[in-house]
């Protein structure tokens, strides 16, 4: 097969498509106009792509000339009979990784994080082989939290730069890291500083009991995970990977495994009589382990889902995360219970290190009573057109 097909003029006319440069090196350009050169070889049948980076794009840009020269190193591979196609996956180089920081995490906070978002926020990533990974591919698993959470996906952003700097050292990936902010992503994403930092956009409480009104009336597993997450005041991620195992239906409890935890620690969250009822009717649905299905077999239902439903009740441009921040609110406003017992609601931290450590507890009974005067706030028919306020204790 000839080699040498592209040039660097005639690449600049390419429509979007994969163009041969002869021999398994090929030019990929996107619709976007986004372009990345990849070598693609067959061995036993099986096909294997392999990323060697963005052509133009970014500090790095690959150029023709390079490529090529990346080309031929793996062409001497295959010949020496090096067995490119039996590539490690991310989530394979991922788990190394996780293995090798085990020892360096600065608490258990830090590696739960370091954990959610490789698992959760990475998981587009974890079946594809290292080596294939592209520039294109980090984007697109980005894009989903990239504007929804800044924060937390520009560190999850991080961490698959990790993995991938990781795979590099190991030559189980050729080329720029597709991860590298100033490699090309900060030509595909915008950047950090132009979006909206601070806390997510909550729904003032007062007009909770209306939205949940709303909610009840809505057909669907979307409108009861979304109630469920209001009167449980637990995040979102927590609650789509919620199972019928953390359910202690005599004790009314649901209790959120520590690796489920933003904070890395076990949450034990009192369930209320109105909590309990939904989760009676999805018992009755039930397919599998996962208490809020979606629509396909076995899969959790969707954040974009319960988003939709949740402004489809009347919540406007608020966010789902932005529910524990009306649940705060609500409590510091128009109750008297302790800001302790609040925060210990919403799983957060109080005190520093010498307090946390007196505090064995976790205000369980004191919770209950929260949560209860909670769920008669939001449910309460007179609260939509004129909020009362709740009962303490």
């Amino acid at each position: 097969m000839a080699r040498n097909k592209l040039s660097e003029t005639r690449i600049r006319t390419l429509k979007p498509g994969i163009h041969s440069d002869g021999d398994g090196l090929y030019l990929r350009v996107r619709n976007e106009g986004s372009r990345q050169w990849v070598f693609i070889f067959k061995r036993d049948g099986k096909r294997t792509e392999l990323g060697l980076g963005g052509h133009g794009q970014g500090t790095a840009p690959v150029s023709v000339a390079l490529a090529r020269e990346k080309a031929d190193t793996i062409r001497d591979r295959l010949a020496r009979g090096e067995d490119l196609a039996k590539s490690k996956t991310f989530k394979d180089v991922m788990d190394d990784v996780l293995a090798v920081k085990e020892g360096s995490f600065r608490n258990d906070k830090h590696r739960a994080q370091w954990l959610m978002t490789l698992r959760e926020y990475a998981k587009p990533l974890h079946a594809k082989p290292i080596a294939s990974i592209t520039r294109d591919d980090v984007v697109e698993t980005l894009k989903p939290i990239w504007t929804k959470v800044p924060e937390t996906a520009d560190r999850t952003r991080m961490r698959i730069k990790a993995v991938i700097d990781h795979a590099r050292a190991r030559n189980l990936f050729v080329g720029d890291n597709p991860a590298d902010w100033r490699g090309g992503l900060k030509e595909l994403l915008p950047a950090r500083s132009k979006l909206t930092r601070g806390h997510h956009e909550a729904l003032a409480y007062k007009a909770l009991p209306a939205v949940l009104a709303r909610l009840r009336e809505a057909s669907g597993v979307s409108a009861r995970a979304v109630e469920f997450t209001c009167l449980t005041a637990a995040r979102t991620g927590e609650v789509r990977g919620a199972v019928w195992g953390e359910i202690d239906f005599e004790e009314r409890l649901w209790t959120v495994p520590a690796e489920r935890m933003k904070a890395g620690r076990e949450h034990r969250v009192p369930l209320t009589d109105r909590a309990v009822e939904l989760l009676e009717g999805q018992r009755k649905l039930a397919t599998g382990d996962l208490i809020f299905e979606g629509g396909k077999s076995g899969s959790a239902i969707s954040d974009t889902a319960m988003t939709k439903a949740f402004r489809a009740a009347g919540a406007g441009d608020a966010t789902l995360h932005g529910l524990r921040s009306s649940f705060r609110d609500w409590a510091g406003d128009s109750t008297v219970h302790p800001r302790d017992v609040a925060e210990a609601a919403l799983a957060h931290t109080v005190g520093n290190a010498v307090e946390q450590a007196y505090r064995r507890g976790d205000a369980l009974a004191k919770r209950k009573a929260l949560m209860n005067d909670w769920a008669a706030y939001v449910g309460s028919p007179s609260a939509i057109a004129s909020p009362t306020k709740p009962s303490v204790t």
